[in-house]
C-alpha cells in the first residue's frame, strides 16, 4: 500500500504536475495518421490535459495548437483550413502550423495586429502510423531505434482505443505477467491456424501447445525482472515438466510503454497516454518479422470492437461489457466474449477512474509494477531536480536503443536463459527488412550474430 500523496505524484500529469512534468519531456502519441485521411485533415486532441487540435495543411505540414482561439475564445476544432492554415469560423481569424496568426480579416486593411499574435503550438512528426506531439520545452528527444520504428511501413501497422481511466493503472497490466492465467483464461482451445492478428490465441514458438492451454494450465509462473537501457525486461517462466519450460520474454519501455509478442511473427509495442487524468488511450504498432501486415484484416478485427470516431469501446461499462453469466461458468474466465482488450478494459476501468492505491495488497506475482512504480518516482524526482530523465535520448545515444528481444516458447527447462535469445536472433535474422540484433544479445549468443 501507498499514501494518497504517493499515488497522486505517479498518477496526475497536469502541467504542474510532478509526473506531468516527466511526461512532457518524451514524445506523445497524439493520433494515428489514419485519422487525419479524408477531406477536412482537422481533429480535436486533448492529451495530457491539454485542449488541442491537430490539423494538416494544405502543403501537408501537421499543426497541433490550442483549440480556443486567441481572439475571443471560440472553438477552431470547426475551422475552416484554407490559405496555409486553420481559419476560425467566428471572425475569420487565421492560424498556421506554428502557431502564428496569419491574418485578422475583421481588423482594418493595415492592422498589424496579427503579428503580435501567436497560438500555442507544439511540433508534430510522422513515424509509424502514428502523429507524435513534443509537448516540452527547449530541443526533443530523439527517436530510440527500436524495432516498430526501423521496420518499414509494410510490415507495421498502428491503432489505439479509449479507456476511460488513468493511465497508469492501464500500463499496469502490461507488465503484469501472471494476469494472463486467469483473465484471458479460455476453457477450451481453438484451431491456432485461425490466431492471426489475435493475442494468446496461436500456437507458443517450437511447439503445437496453443497458448489458451499454457495459459490455463500453468498459472503460476516464476517471474524475473532486470533493469535494462530501456526500462525493464520480464521474463515469465512457466515449467511444463522437468525437460521443458514455457518462457516468455517481455518489456516495459520508459517511461509508459510496453513491447510483447503476439505471435511468433509478430510483436505489439504500446504506449498509454494521458488524455487526462482519468481517460487514457493506448496506441499500439504491431510489427511483423516475416510477412507484409494484412493492415485491412488488423484494422477490421478491430473495428468489430472500436467505434470511430473516437475510437471507443462497444463493449463497455454501460453495458456490463457485454457480461454473460453462461459464458462465464462454460468458455471463458471473464463471460466477457474472446477479445482479450474487453477483458483488460474491465479490469483496469473497474479500479475506478484512479485506482486508490492505499488500499491495494501487492504479492510476489507483482514484482515488476513495485520495480516500475520505483523507477517512475526515481525520475520524477530527477526532472524536478532540473536533470534530464532516463530515457530522454540524444542522437547518438539513440542508435544504441534497439530490439528489444521479446520471445513466447517452450524451450529447455534446463538453457532456458539463451534458448529465447536464440529464437529472437534467428527471427531477426531471418526478417526480410535490416531487424537490428540489440548488442546485449548478440554478445551473449555470439554464434548467433547478425549478418
Amino acid at each position: 500500500m501507498m499514501s494518497q500523496e504517493q499515488n497522486d505524484l505517479i498518477t496526475r500529469t497536469g502541467q504542474q504536475e510532478p509526473c506531468g512534468k516527466l511526461m512532457r519531456m518524451y514524445w506523445q502519441p497524439a493520433a494515428l495518421v489514419d485519422e487525419l485521411q479524408g477531406p477536412r485533415p482537422v481533429r480535436p486532441v486533448k492529451l495530457l490535459g491539454e485542449s488541442l487540435v491537430l490539423f494538416r495543411d494544405e502543403a501537408g505540414r501537421y499543426g497541433l495548437i490550442e483549440r480556443h482561439c486567441a481572439h475571443r475564445g471560440a472553438d477552431l476544432a470547426f475551422g475552416r483550413l484554407e490559405n496555409g492554415g486553420l481559419r476560425c469560423a467566428f471572425h475569420g481569424w487565421l492560424f498556421d502550423a506554428s502557431g502564428q496568426c496569419l491574418e485578422t480579416p475583421a481588423e482594418p486593411k493595415d492592422s498589424q495586429l496579427c503579428k503580435g499574435i501567436r497560438q500555442r503550438a507544439y511540433p508534430v512528426i510522422e513515424k509509424s502510423g502514428i502523429l507524435w506531439a513534443w509537448l516540452g520545452e527547449g530541443e526533443p528527444p530523439a527517436f530510440p531505434e527500436i524495432d516498430c520504428f526501423v521496420a518499414p511501413d509494410s510490415h507495421t501497422f498502428a491503432f489505439k482505443g479509449h479507456i476511460s481511466c488513468n493511465w497508469l493503472q492501464a500500463l499496469e497490466v502490461g507488465i503484469d505477467p501472471s494476469h494472463a492465467s486467469f483473465l484471458h483464461r479460455f476453457f477450451e482451445d481453438e484451431d491456432t491456424s485461425g490466431a492471426y492478428g489475435r493475442q494468446f490465441r496461436g500456437a507458443s514458438a517450437g511447439t503445437d501447445l496453443p497458448m489458451t492451454k499454457i495459459l490455463r494450465e500453468y498459472d503460476r509462473p516464476i517471474i524475473n525482472v532486470e533493469h535494462t537501457e530501456y526500462g525493464l525486461r520480464l521474463i515469465a517462466l512457466r515449467e511444463i515438466d522437468d525437460e521443458r519450460t514455457h518462457v516468455r520474454v517481455t518489456n516495459q519501455l520508459f517511461p509508459h510503454g510496453f513491447v510483447i509478442p503476439m505471435s511468433t511473427e509478430m510483436t505489439i509495442t504500446q504506449w498509454h497516454v494521458p488524455v487526462d487524468d482519468e481517460n487514457c488511450y493506448w496506441y499500439a504498432i504491431f510489427t511483423s518479422y516475416s510477412t507484409p501486415v494484412d493492415k485491412k484484416k488488423m484494422r477490421d478485427q478491430r473495428l468489430e470492437l472500436y467505434e470511430l470516431p473516437d475510437y471507443r469501446s462497444r463493449k463497455n461499462k454501460s453495458n456490463d461489457y457485454g457480461f454473460d453469466p453462461q459464458e462465464q461458468a462454460v468458455a471463458t474466465f471473464t463471460g466477457m466474449g474472446s477479445d482479450i482488450n474487453v477483458h483488460d478494459q474491465w479490469a483496469v476501468e473497474s479500479m475506478g477512474a484512479i485506482q486508490d492505491r492505499t488500499r491495494e495488497h501487492l504479492g510476489t506475482a507483482d514484482k515488476a509494477i513495485v520495480q516500475y512504480r520505483r523507477l517512475l518516482r526515481q525520475e520524477i524526482e530527477r526532472v524536478k531536480g532540473g536533470e534530464k530523465p532516463f530515457m530522454f535520448l540524444d542522437a547518438a545515444h539513440a542508435k544504441s536503443i534497439q530490439g528489444p528481444a521479446t520471445m513466447d516458447g517452450i524451450g529447455p527447462t534446463r538453457g532456458w536463459e539463451t534458448f529465447w535469445m536464440e529464437v529472437d536472433v534467428k527471427r531477426r535474422r531471418g526478417a526480410p527488412w535490416a531487424a537490428p540484433v540489440p548488442q546485449e544479445i548478440a554478445d551473449k549468443v555470439p554464434h548467433l550474430k547478425a549478418v
